[in-house]
């Protein structure tokens, strides 16, 4: 891996990443009797049983599993898993040091979801470029590459099984509320992993396809493909409308549709991720730029 300036990025979201995970679980898991999924659910575990702190415990029962991470996904990954290991390790050493208390006022719940924000966030952070904390992260990793599953959904499935063995130490009712934290967590990890630019993509068919499509490209300035296919019943070949836009603009092509042709079939699909022209911030930085320029000519 050759260090360059996106690797010094990478490594300093993975470090602020696990900042924010190990502040959650310092500052709200371990005060209110919380379990966590994973190895750092383990980690707990025996940190309930024996008293191990679990920065010490984590690093110990990750040297096998990123053993595994650097078969499977090579070198880089090995060092941003080594990364978040460590720097896990060490901003839970710092919170514990910092001793920093935030009262919920015996709210379990509100507790719950402040342990699945926080630590969804941090984690979402270091899958986002590439990096892990090790244990089942690596795990869920594989997963994701061969089975397809998100990493926040392999995290639920692992998770339900760390959280079985947390009965060992925890309540009905501590498990209960934990299992919400772990709820949230699933969420907020994929959400911070797909981008708060969110945009979705929509499929049409219609007589008054080129109509539609000149109207979505004059109108809302949005770029427009044709896909061949042939009817299974009809067996006639015809073009289908494909573009991907933005919530607001989705409305604006049902309505184009509807005047032109209101037997049009229409498809709306989720699109998890949008790079390139209209969907990027350099558009937005070159739109800027152009405007600058134009108030300074005029």
């Amino acid at each position: 891996m050759k260090l360059n300036k996106q690797s010094i990025i990478d490594v300093i979201i993975i470090f602020l990443g696990a900042s924010i995970y190990a502040f959650g679980l310092v500052t709200f898991n371990i005060p209110n009797q919380l379990a966590e999924g994973g190895m750092t659910g383990i980690t707990l575990i025996i940190y309930n049983l024996t008293g191990l702190n679990p920065a010490y415990s984590t690093l110990l029962l990750n040297i096998p599993l990123i053993l595994i991470g650097f078969k499977i996904f090579g070198f880089q990954t090995l060092i941003y898993t080594l990364v978040g290991t460590f720097s896990l390790s060490a901003n839970i050493l710092i919170w514990q040091n910092m001793h920093v208390v935030i009262s919920v006022d015996n709210d379990m719940l509100i507790a719950a979801l402040l342990a699945g924000l926080f630590g969804g966030v941090g984690s979402g952070l270091i899958y986002k470029v590439g990096g892990t904390t090790g244990g089942t992260d690596i795990i869920a990793r594989i997963l994701e590459k061969n089975f397809g599953l998100t990493i926040g959904r392999s995290l639920l499935i692992l998770d339900m099984m760390v959280l079985l063995l947390s009965l060992s130490y925890l309540s009905v009712k501590q498990m209960m509320y934990t299992l919400i934290a772990v709820f949230v967590f699933s969420l907020v990890v994929d959400f911070v992993q797909d981008g708060t630019y969110s945009a979705k993509g929509i499929l049409i068919i219609s007589e008054k396809n080129d109509v539609i499509s000149a109207r979505i490209l004059t109108e809302l300035k949005r770029g427009t493909s044709f896909l061949k296919s042939e009817g299974a019943y009809s067996n006639r070949e015809r073009n289908i409308i494909y573009c991907v836009a933005t919530h607001p603009e989705i409305n604006a092509i049902k309505d184009i549709c509807k005047e032109e042709d209101e037997k049009a079939f229409i498809s709306v699909i989720t699109v998890n991720e949008v790079i390139g022209e209209g969907f990027s911030y350099e558009k937005i930085r070159r739109n800027k730029r152009n405007n600058k320029l134009k108030q300074e000519q005029s």
